[in-house]
């Protein structure tokens, strides 16, 4: 059982999100040993000169697994989007196949219809009701690959089958804040919630949303007249999408 992510080096999130996730799998595969894998080299080199904790790559996790002699690889990743860490994830695991038995790698967390309806169905569970006048903005990472397309739709998403008053935006892609804030003055909405559309609450919630800094959205919200509150938790502390998680992997593609 191997699982992949993009990775996060606070140790307080990763215990509640990541391991979180990984203990689900687990639970669901008794039979399987368990891996971990982090896709950005940019936090393992990090947790590895910081802490002198060494994570793997796919591929270094892969060759761990063939020359562990095991002849079947249950892979499931925890990104968000059909991305470009994924892709990568694909490639890496490719090279290792033909090693196997069987490989079968569950899809990210957004990826089918019923996977939007069923992420806006929790995220409407998990902070509804919204007080008198108060608008939720969630933040996506976004990204240049064309999966970003992910994040505009999932922004549909939340207005057909969840709120009008939630919304989407991200940190590098599309939506950007300031299409959000547009559409807030023009619901005549006063009050905004935060929280960060991404499976840890790591890097991004803390600073790019949550910090002191004059850019942070927590700020560039209140300058525009909004009263703003700050959820701190990552999409993996909440059970149900950690389940959706372990149903991709039952559900899981086979590599060849």
């Amino acid at each position: 059982l191997l699982v992949v992510s993009f990775g996060t080096s606070y140790p307080e999130t990763l215990a509640k999100t990541i391991a979180a996730i990984e203990t689900e799998l687990q639970t669901a595969f008794p039979e399987a040993d368990l891996f971990r894998a982090f896709t950005s080299k940019k936090i393992t080199a990090k947790l590895q000169k910081r802490d002198g904790v060494t994570v793997d790559s796919p591929g270094s996790a892969m060759k761990k697994i063939v020359a562990a002699g095991y002849n079947q690889v249950i892979c499931q990743t925890t990104h968000i989007i059909n991305g470009t860490e994924y892709d990568q994830m694909i490639f890496e695991l490719r090279q290792w196949a033909s090693q196997f038995r069987r490989m079968t790698v569950g899809r990210p967390l957004l990826t089918t219809h019923e996977d939007f309806k069923q992420v806006t169905r929790i995220l409407m569970e998990d902070i509804l009701p919204l007080a008198e006048q108060e608008a939720w903005v969630f933040m996506g990472h976004g990204s240049v690959h064309h999966a970003n397309s992910a994040y505009p739709a999932m922004n549909y998403y939340l207005e057909r089958f969840g709120h009008p008053g939630c919304f989407m935006a991200t940190v590098e892609g599309f939506p950007e804040l300031r299409d959000v804030i547009a559409e807030l003055k023009a619901g005549g909405y006063t009050r905004v919630g935060l929280s960060p559309f991404m499976v840890v609450a790591g890097d991004h919630a803390q600073n790019d949303m949550a910090g002191d800094s004059p850019d942070s959205w927590k700020n560039q919200l209140t300058r525009a007249g909004f009263h703003v509150r700050c959820r701190m938790s990552g999409l993996g502390e909440n059970k149900a999408i950690r389940r959706m998680f372990v149903e991709h992997a039952r559900e899981g593609d086979v590599i060849q």
